[in-house]
């Protein structure tokens, strides 16, 4: 029996329409659905996610659904979530448990949902799921791993392992060069802009951007500005990125 959570389940369809549009431009997840989907690789085993629930991240659920696993998802951000593909995601029998801008106490118990089944495989994005099966350790009792995807929550991760406090195997895949390089650069770089200009409506050429810190993600968002007709300046702690925001052509500032 599917159990779920979600603000309404009647916005399915509206819902299915986005991951139905998402799945033709997902070539990477269509390429291993269409390589293993005769093998039921995930047959008997049952995947948590945490993770910004939108038709993206929903179609990659509904991929592992269709590779023979069990599925239970909630979001990493209630801002991000979308209401529909959630009643989306609930219509196809994955078990989600999230409703847009839930509150602490909310997400809290959407956590707990989601690891109540015992999990063979956690897919995070924060942390927020590990932190909770070491401190609820029955929870974890058929884990095999841990996938965390974001940098603060492998920062978590490689903290609760100098202090030899990790309990659970765990792949840091935002240290993937295809992680940093095209989602946190590209990926994050574009979508920021996306999220400013339709929050304001304003236009972002001739405007003067600062950019706090030139790593992977700072890089993109540099370049987007730039491409969008700011005038850029950055700033940055780190003597060499300092060095290589300049040499690619930015002002480099004390934050002051």
């Amino acid at each position: 029996m599917n159990d779920f959570t979600v603000k309404d389940i009647n916005l399915y369809k509206v819902g299915q329409q986005k991951i139905d549009w998402v799945a033709k431009w997902m070539k990477v997840l269509n390429r291993l659905s269409d390589q293993y989907k005769n093998d039921n690789v995930f047959e008997g085993k049952r995947v948590t996610m945490c993770i910004h629930l939108e038709a993206k991240t929903a179609y990659l659920a509904t991929v592992i659904q269709r590779l023979g696993a069990e599925v239970w998802i909630t979001s990493s951000n209630s801002m991000s979530t979308k209401d529909d593909v959630c009643s989306a995601l609930a219509k196809n029998g994955i078990h989600v448990h999230a409703v847009h801008a839930a509150d602490k106490k909310h997400y809290q118990k959407y956590l707990k949902s989601v690891v109540a089944c015992n999990p063979h495989v956690v897919v995070d994005d924060g942390g927020d799921i590990c932190e909770l099966l070491h401190q609820n350790p029955q929870y974890a009792k058929n884990l095999i791993g841990i996938c965390e995807e974001t940098t603060s929550g492998v920062q978590r991760l490689k903290e609760k392992e100098r202090n030899g406090n990790l309990k659970y195997p765990a792949l840091a895949i935002n240290d993937a060069q295809s992680k940093y390089l095209f989602d946190n650069r590209y990926g994050t770089g574009q979508s920021t802009w996306t999220a400013i200009t339709h929050l304001t409506n304003m236009t972002i050429a001739g405007q003067v951007v600062v950019v706090v810190g030139y790593g992977w993600v700072g890089r993109g968002v540099a370049i987007k500005a730039e491409g969008l007709g700011a005038e850029v300046i950055v700033t940055e702690i780190n003597p060499w990125k300092a060095m290589e925001a300049r040499m690619d052509g930015y002002q480099v500032m004390p934050i002051n």
